[in-house]
């Protein structure tokens, strides 16, 4: 074997320990930052171990592990769950605050950030029975926590408090000659200082930000440091319990808006009605949308959520001439597959229609018409495209070829989708007509234009206002920012198609609107087949508030073409307030798309018979895996069951246990504040974070132990089950917008009261005991189906390639936002797998990924991110090649949307 190591790396402390330690035989070398010592990595890692088999291991803790194996000193349950906890909780505060330390100076600060893993640390070792960390001897555990924590407790100027029990487990540790020696050969007497070289090219991976809840452009960093007066107050809120509070109304449709009300008119981009609903648009416009409109309503707002499907275009009559139909017949059969699908999902809509209605035709053919009668509309000749073998003008979609801007080979008519910029058709480079693949000649056809530039400063005025106090996404503000910049120009309205809603001018009879004039409209006469009343929604400014989501191409038609239509129409509009703009959900390297065929759709998430629940949690916890596994905190209803006949028991409160409820109560507050502002993501966060409180209360507290013990054990193991099937009560709310039919489960088991909800949504959060000593629960059980292995492989050869034999060979079918355990690469056997190098790589994935998006978060410099994601890359391939698949050559990489 063969370590490399480079001075001034602080994770080279633990590998020298832990080979001095295990007396492993193994030749060092020093190697510097720079210097690539793992074949196939085009970046430096360090440390390294090169095994005998020439196979490389390149995790800190992994190297540990493996030479406290090969010692005989096997890991045990106890020593996994420490260095887990090492590697998700302690080592991004301590790399955060290394930073701090060298590079910034800043002492008290990087305490600050120390202080919630220090003093868990501190609880656990303060109820142990052995001098180390699992037994009577030192452990790779140990190993691993006390070299992380060296350069730190070590400095003179980091005050970490008092901590009696780590200070004394500390200095146990660090007595043995074997961490002496690593630390010294590391550090070489220089303390923090030796780390410069190393943090400079590694920066931290932060705790997530927060929004502040006075400026969503300013966040703070690290945990939220409790004062005394606030773990105080929170626990006395918390004991006075569940009072008098009004239970969340049921909906009365119609929904209008009510004086004195929060009134929320909530829309979702219209999917096109020509092919079945794919993850992409599911999760971007309409599922992000549905669980900010739930959340509204448990908050009590008056909120209307609508919502249906763009039938008319050029794409319906593309599909309706594949499947030999009448474009009537491909939306009717559609629309029926779209809803049935979001039944599936529980997207929540108050009503989902479709925009082939007499009600859209009625109410755009009158905002056309008082665009007209204003002077807002141009008449101007076009140079189309026009394919002699169909006799046709070839819209937008019916026409594929070269983009003129970024050379991509499949740009549509009206569109790139790899750069994102909007042509027009005759711009194209080597055009075809996608029905019969024949080129395309230059025609001239006579169109009208909405003037644009005439309506400039009137939008600005609005745009100013609006993203001011509205929540718009900064990609939102920026695309639209953009199209300001460049300058508007007259936009078409008309198109030469068929399908499509008529324009009812007489010299253009012929013709209809075209989609990104119509399309938006069909919010207001969806609206208007809902509810005969629908002008008090659309035409009500004054009291009500739109929030409009969809993906980030969609937005120039939201913040610009759409507003300067209603603007000009001068007739009272209500006009968006808040713009939710998605990325792209990428399949491989391209985004999902319907006309391509390239996704993972609604039906086939459908058919797998995982939960739509399940779903929905996958699509938003996208971040460091092994937070997902929220769940254990509910085995507090078990012990209610189990251990006092099913009702909760006393809760005297000590101090550890109203930190607990202080902390709980916090991240409540922030979540309320998160999904105030559309922050969905990152209001997640808190709930995992209520989890991760929860669970480490209860594995500290060990009440399964204490029941066995005298009185006061077990009324300690009362007092902390009690408190923790609240916070699971709480969890049960919090996750009701995300996980509806879970979060209901698990009010059903605890026998939650229904005012719960309201009661700890109210205001800005309060987190209070609903489930007081006495209340009695139900039958508790488990909340999922365990997917077995069978099940995963028939999933994971179904969604490992879905695109035809032709597409293949320009995408790979891997999904990158995996949406269950099926999803996974296509990739052909090899005998030479190796489980567990494949599950040490997968840990590594996980890890490195979570890098790179705190690089982009911290805005690092591009060849930085560059850097880490070519590691990624690298870290992915090795994967493959352990699970014993043979990956073809990566397809180019396309810059992601």
């Amino acid at each position: 074997m063969k370590l490399y190591i480079a001075d001034g790396n602080p994770h080279c402390i633990k590998v020298l320990a832990a080979l001095e330690l295990t007396g492993g035989k193994c030749d060092t070398e020093v190697v510097s930052h720079e210097e690539k010592v793992v074949p196939h990595f085009t970046h430096p890692v360090s440390p390294a171990l090169l095994l005998p088999d020439g196979q490389h291991l390149f995790s800190p803790n992994s190297i540990c592990q493996y030479l406290f194996d090969i010692s005989g000193q096997k890991a045990t349950d106890a020593t996994n769950q420490w260095l887990e906890w090492e590697a998700t909780n302690l080592q991004p505060a301590v790399l955060q605050s290394l930073h701090m330390v060298a590079l910034q100076g800043k002492h008290v600060e990087a305490a600050a950030v120390m202080k919630e893993p220090l003093n868990w640390l501190e609880q656990s070792l303060s109820k142990n029975n052995t001098p180390f960390l699992t037994a009577e001897a030192v452990s790779v555990a140990d190993v691993v926590l006390w070299a992380a924590l060296y350069p730190l407790l070590s400095d003179s100027g980091f005050d970490a408090g008092e901590l009696r029990s780590v200070r004394g487990w500390f200095q146990r540790v660090g007595g043995l000659e074997a961490c002496q020696t690593a630390a010294r050969r590391v550090l070489q007497g220089k303390g923090v200082e030796a780390l410069k070289t190393f943090l400079q090219k590694h920066p931290a991976t932060q705790t997530p930000r927060r929004d502040s809840p006075t400026n969503a452009t300013e966040a703070e960093d690290g945990e939220h440091v409790m004062t005394v007066e606030e773990i105080e107050e929170a626990a006395q809120i918390w004991s006075e319990g569940l009072k008098a509070s009004p239970a969340v109304t049921e909906r009365k449709h119609p929904v209008l808006p009510q004086e004195g009300k929060r009134n929320v008119l909530l829309t979702s981009a219209l999917p096109y009605v020509n092919n079945v609903p794919h993850l992409g648009n599911i999760i971007g416009c309409v599922l992000s949308a549905d669980v900010f409109a739930r959340y509204g309503r448990l908050r009590g707002w008056n909120l209307l959520y609508i919502c249906g499907t763009d039938e008319y275009g050029t794409a319906t009559e593309n599909k309706a001439r594949e499947e030999g139909l009448m474009p009537q017949e491909i939306c009717d059969k559609y629309h029926a597959v779209h809803a049935d699908i979001y039944q599936w999902f529980q997207i929540d809509f108050d009503f989902f229609g479709r925009t082939t209605t007499e009600r859209q035709t009625e109410i755009a053919q009158d905002i056309f018409w008082r665009l007209h009668e204003r002077g807002f509309l141009l008449e101007d000749t076009v140079e189309q495209l026009r394919c002699e073998s169909c006799q046709r003008f070839l819209a937008d979609r019916f026409v594929e070829g070269e983009c003129p801007h970024c050379r991509y080979p499949e740009a549509r008519g009206d569109q790139c989708d790899k750069c994102g910029r909007l042509i027009n058709a005759v711009e194209l480079r080597n055009p075809q007509c996608k029905v019969c693949k024949e080129t395309p000649v230059i025609r001239s056809s006579k169109h009208l234009f909405l003037n644009l530039p005439k309506l400039e400063d009137e939008l600005e005025q609005w745009l100013d206002k609006s993203t001011g106090s509205g929540d718009w996404t900064a990609n939102a503000r920026h695309i639209t920012h953009s199209w300001l910049r460049d300058g508007l120009k007259p936009r078409c309205i008309t198109r030469d198609l068929r399908w499509g809603t008529p324009v009812p001018h007489e010299e253009y009879k012929e013709k209809v609107f075209y989609v990104w004039f119509d399309a938006p409209i069909g919010y207001l006469s969806i609206t208007a087949n809902y509810t005969d009343q629908w002008e008090k929604w659309w035409k009500n400014p004054q009291q009500v508030e739109l929030y409009n989501f969809m993906a980030k191409d969609n937005v120039p038609f939201h913040s610009v073409v759409f507003p300067c239509s209603l603007l000009g129409a001068q007739d009272n509009y209500t006009l968006v307030n808040h713009l939710i703009a998605t990325e792209y959900l990428n399949y491989e390297d391209t985004k999902f798309s319907k006309s391509r065929g390239v996704g993972v759709f609604g039906d086939m998430a459908k058919d797998t018979g995982i939960p739509s629940d399940v779903w929905h949690f996958n699509q938003f916890a996208t971040f460091s895996s092994h937070q997902s596994c929220c769940w254990s905190l509910l085995r507090a209803g078990m012990f209610v069951s189990k251990f006092f006949d099913g009702c909760v028991p006393e809760m005297l409160l000590n101090e550890d246990d109203k930190r607990l409820i202080a902390e709980v109560h916090w991240e409540l507050k922030q979540y309320i504040q998160l999904l105030d502002k559309v922050r969905i993501r990152d209001a997640l966060k808190c709930i995992l974070n209520i989890s991760r409180h929860g669970n480490q209360y209860i594995q500290v507290n060990e009440p399964w132990k204490k029941i066995k013990g005298g009185d006061g054990d077990r009324q300690r193991a009362g007092t902390v089950t009690g408190v923790s099937v609240n916070v699971a009560c709480l969890l049960s709310v919090v996750l009701e917008p995300y996980m509806p039919s879970v979060s209901r489960t698990i009010r059903q088991q605890l026998q939650a009261p229904p005012t719960c909800v309201s009661a700890m949504l109210q205001n800005t959060g309060t987190f209070i005991c609903t489930l007081p000593a006495g209340h009695c629960i139900g039958t508790v059980s488990p909340l999922f189906q365990k997917l077995e292995n069978e099940q995963i492989e028939v999933l994971r050869k179904r969604f490992g390639g879905q695109q035809p034999e032709e597409e293949s060979a320009k995408v790979k079918t891997r999904v990158e936002t995996k949406p269950s355990a099926g999803a996974a690469q296509n990739a052909s056997v090899n005998v030479n797998a190796d489980p567990e190098r494949a599950k040490q790589l997968t840990a590594l994935v996980a890890e490195q990924g979570n890098k790179v998006r705190g690089l982009k978060a911290q805005k690092a410099e591009q060849s930085v991110i560059d850097e880490a994601v070519e590691a990624l890359l690298d870290l992915k391939k090795q994967l493959s090649l352990a699970e014993g698949k043979n990956p073809e050559p990566a397809a180019q990489k396309r810059k992601k949307k």
